[in-house]
């Protein structure tokens, strides 16, 4: 971590964790945090900085130390390359630098396990927050249409990746999408309606209508969302559920955050 004396970083050593201070544009601490591992679970984030070049260096920066360092298995998480796949017609530069990431990984060599996360389960708390209207009504905003969309709580992820490093002959060169289940904008509404005794409501809104809205990364997040209407089967939910049977639905986490609203 960057802060060890943060209170969650606190609260793992309580619990027995070895807490190393490292940064990602730091490589002699990176270098002394993955000193002696067996392998690592790695996660770039975009958002911390909003530029792709940035999430490029640090990613490689990783996989270059990881080789160096004789990992035996990465756990990547990445995402696809989406300006490549689409011939330029969409970007989405939080998919296209892990997806640049992703292909340095296999490059160099280092034994990796690739998973692409779905849409979190937890956007529903913060940035895709239902917007409350009059009373007990609200409107959920999702420029999906009525193509379905995969997602997962972001809290049942670490299981995954314990499953994962636990089997590096089963899943080392495994690119594996990752999902607890996929609904539409109005079956999410429904859900949300029913869990949390509110009246929620689809939007309908469309990605065009989205991308004009006035916030950062509202043209990038448009075409991720256009991104998932392409590519309805680039996740695996029987696979997911056999790496954490314990992985919940959206009704199940829904139920479990029902007073957020």
């Amino acid at each position: 971590t960057r802060s060890p004396g943060k209170k969650e970083a606190e609260e793992l050593r309580r619990r027995g964790a070895e807490v190393v201070k490292a940064d990602q544009d730091d490589e002699a601490s990176l270098e002394r945090a993955l000193a002696g591992a067996y392998g690592a679970f790695i996660v770039t984030d975009f958002w911390d900085h909003r530029s792709k070049e940035k999430e490029i260096e640090q990613g490689q920066r990783l996989a270059d130390l990881s080789k160096r360092q004789g990992l035996h298995h990465v756990v990547f998480s990445g995402l696809e390359n989406v300006h490549k796949l689409t011939g330029g017609k969409l970007e989405v530069l939080h998919y296209d630098s892990k997806g640049v990431v992703e292909e340095y990984f296999q490059k160099i060599g280092v034994p990796t396990t690739i998973i692409r996360l779905p849409f979190y389960f937890e956007n529903f708390l913060t940035a895709l927050k239902p917007q409350k209207r009059q009373g007990d009504a609200f409107v959920l905003e999702l420029p999906m249409g009525d193509a379905p969309m995969d997602a997962m709580a972001v809290e049942d992820l670490g299981p995954i990746v314990l499953s994962l490093l636990k089997s590096p002959g089963e899943y080392i060169g495994q690119v594996i999408g990752l999902s607890t289940g996929k609904l539409t904008e109005a079956e999410y509404a429904a859900v949300l309606s029913q869990q949390t005794g509110k009246n929620v409501t689809a939007s309908k809104i469309t990605p065009e209508e989205w991308e004009k809205r006035d916030f950062p990364g509202g043209k990038q997040t448009a075409n991720m969302f256009r991104f998932y209407a392409l590519m309805p089967d680039r996740n695996n939910v029987a696979l997911t559920m056999k790496l954490n049977p314990k992985a919940r639905t959206f009704q199940q986490w829904a139920g479990d955050n029902k007073n957020f609203l």
